[in-house]
């Protein structure tokens, strides 16, 4: 009960100090998710140790696999979309799929994955995501 309290207790301190943002705009910006003015990652998919802006920690931010699998399915959607709608109508030969798609794909992936990265990081840390506990009914 008392960790429930402290967490509480410093999301009210940082809401009298730091303005709220909006957490979309800040991971896809790649800004931090409580000043939204430092830089979340230190490189291209690495998350930094912490806001050189307002000092947050980002030792709290885990987005774990939730990036790659927003990735993979909207990513392959519009990619095998576009491949079926291009075989339909034009009907060209197998190389050129390959030529076409795999670059493609793989450009669409990587860019997405920083984004998707990002805005699951603000948001955990908007929405106080924690670990799941369970409760002992005292």
């Amino acid at each position: 009960m008392s960790e429930d309290k402290a967490i509480e207790d410093r999301a009210i301190e940082d809401r009298a100090i730091w303005p709220p943002i909006d957490p979309i705009s800040a991971g896809l910006h790649g800004h931090c998710p409580r000043c939204g003015e430092g830089k979340l990652f230190s490189g291209f998919l690495t998350v930094g140790k912490r806001c050189y802006n307002c000092g947050l920690d980002y030792s709290f931010a885990d987005a774990g696999d939730g990036p790659a699998v927003f990735v993979i399915l909207i990513i392959g959607f519009i990619v095998v979309g576009l491949a079926l709608w291009v075989e339909v109508t034009l009907s060209p030969p197998l190389w050129l799929h390959f030529i076409l798609w795999i670059p493609l794909a793989l450009v669409l992936c990587l860019t997405a994955l920083r984004l998707i990265k990002g805005v699951l990081i603000t948001l955990q840390y908007s929405r106080k995501a924690a670990e799941g506990r369970l409760d002992s009914g005292q």
